[in-house]
């Protein structure tokens, strides 16, 4: 709750421990202040809990769900985490001064003078108080859920854009919470339930009237978005990814088309899927079976999609083409455009904003001319020009069909040879890192392997997994360090030639053995290249 939510600090005070005699008319001042205060009876009753030690009555200032950020007067949701025990947060959040505290499980020792409540599913309370806390801000905005393996932010970022144009929306994504009188970075895709109502609150009282919303599958298995009601959900595509959580393709797309059919509390309005994704296909068919009230809106290239795009023609710098859509009689309109994002998978994203926008009763023949004024997005496929003869692009593909998509775009443009810095996340899904490898040398001239995010993993044992899916060890280099294969990678490039930094994106840190360390390969990448052309 630190830096984009909102906080009432004058209610915190009131709360706050008592740092030096007050006179009798500032106590009685802080009485009636907290006497006005929200009750927590106010956003959870009995009948949602398995126990209650305390009083519901009690007055609160806040919710939390960080022992961290805990401050006086605040609920403290104790969720479970992956890797920690949250009963052992607590004593934390008491000590801060928490007055309630929500758990799954009841600690031995149950503290006095502070409201303890039992419930089965802490993730499910926690949404439904933060919906309740904030008043529902989800009901005063047209909320767009975009979900997928690739895709989620380019998507999102368009159709913030065509959308622009008549309103105010309001976008969390993996790069940044957009709320509508303020922008603040991102530091997580889907944050938790009380972030994301908090965040979506500030959208509905700065005068968004949308909000565009990337949901990730540990955000849908969580449970972050229970209870959101979304007008649209979109699909654009499902690839081997997360696996070391989901444990199975067949897991991780049931849990990605909850979003659709009515597993976290609401059908959307409307589904936008791609058709021409095998589980989008998949997913296509679950909507009509499983929720016919849902209208479905289909998108890609062929004749089977209801929204898709024509006549295409790929250069390196522009795609252009034509984007046909259902007229009401029977009939079609369509629009030409001329998009700067390259490649045949940024056209699937173009039509899944495209078809989202239109559901929303805009007219794409308006909206599309909106491309024309559209500024990249951050990490994804960003063109570096610092003045060298070969091209750069900095893009965050880490899934072999991640790769497969960014190179098989980028060969057919590239005159010379296409070159490729890339590596695997640790302590992650292990069985995807050969197959990036296989993806890379399927159409890369020459690669660099080396560290994206180790974290706590040796990098040379990343490798050892890695060295399995190479099929030609002379068109592969391994280096651990990456600053150096970035720089290596540009030295050998001549005019002609690409050169692909993947993995990252718009990420400005690297995980190394617990530390966060400061780094972005765009930054990087700049740099050496100012260092080369000054020594040249």
């Amino acid at each position: 709750m630190i830096g984009y939510l909102t906080q009432d600090y004058a209610l915190i005070h009131a709360f706050g421990v008592k740092t030096k005699a007050r006179t009798s008319r500032e106590t009685k001042a802080l009485k009636s202040f907290i006497a006005r205060a929200p009750k927590l009876s106010d956003y959870l009753s009995e009948d949602e809990v398995l126990a209650v030690k305390g009083n519901l009555d009690c007055p609160i200032s806040g919710l939390a769900v960080d022992s961290r950020r805990v401050v006086a007067g605040n609920i403290f949701f104790a969720v479970p985490g992956v890797a920690t025990n949250a009963l052992a947060h607590i004593d934390e959040a008491m000590s801060r001064g928490a007055v309630a505290i929500v758990t799954a499980t009841m600690p031995k020792v149950i503290p006095s003078k502070i409201t303890l409540l039992h419930v089965k599913n802490v993730r499910e309370s926690l949404a439904r108080v933060a919906q309740r806390y904030y008043k529902s801000p989800d009901k005063s905005l047209r909320v767009v859920g975009v979900t997928g393996t690739s895709g989620k932010t380019t998507v999102s970022y368009l159709l913030r854009s065509f959308l622009n144009a008549n309103e105010r929306v309001g976008m969390i994504s993996s790069v940044s919470y957009d709320l509508g009188a303020r922008s603040v970075p991102a530091f997580k895709t889907t944050p938790e339930a009380l972030d994301i109502y908090g965040m979506m609150a500030q959208m509905r009282d700065s005068g968004c009237r949308s909000a565009v919303l990337e949901v990730s599958s540990h955000g849908l298995d969580q449970e972050r978005v229970l209870g959101l009601q979304f007008s649209v959900a979109v699909f654009t595509n499902l690839s081997e990814d997360h696996l070391d959580y989901h444990g199975s393709m067949e897991e991780y797309f049931r849990v990605k088309s909850g979003l659709f059919v009515g597993k976290l509390g609401y059908t959307p309005s409307v589904a936008v899927v791609n058709v021409d994704d095998l589980y989008g296909k998949r997913l296509a068919d679950i909507i009509s079976t499983e929720a016919p009230q849902v209208r479905l809106v289909t998108t890609g290239l062929g004749a089977h999609a209801a929204v898709r795009a024509e006549k295409l023609v790929y250069s390196a710098t522009t795609t252009r083409g034509v984007i046909t859509w259902p007229r009401a009689d029977g009939g079609r309109n369509e629009v030409a455009f001329k998009s700067p994002l390259i490649g045949e998978y940024n056209v699937a994203n173009l039509l899944s904003a495209t078809a989202t926008a239109w559901s929303m009763d805009r007219d794409p023949s308006i909206f599309i001319k909106r491309l024309k004024h559209f500024e990249s997005v951050p990490g994804r496929m960003q063109r570096i020009d610092a003045g060298q003869s070969y091209s750069v692009f900095v893009d965050s593909a880490h899934t072999d069909d991640a790769l497969r998509n960014a190179l098989g775009m980028l060969r057919p443009i590239t005159s010379g040879r296409l070159l490729v810095v890339f590596g695997c996340s640790g302590n992650k899904n292990r069985s995807k890192r050969p197959l990036m490898v296989k993806s890379v040398q399927e159409f890369a001239d020459f690669s660099f392997a080396t560290a994206d995010n180790p974290r706590g993993e040796a990098v040379e044992h990343i490798f050892s997994d890695m060295k399995t899916g190479a099929t030609s060890e002379s068109r592969i280099a391994w280096v651990e360090d990456r600053r150096r294969a970035i720089s290596v990678a540009l030295d050998v490039a001549k005019e002609g030639d690409t050169i692909l930094i993947a993995g990252k994106g718009h990420e400005s840190y690297q995980e190394l053995s617990g530390t966060m360390i400061p780094w972005d390969d765009r930054q990087i990448a700049r740099e050496l290249i100012a260092e080369k052309q000054l020594r040249n």
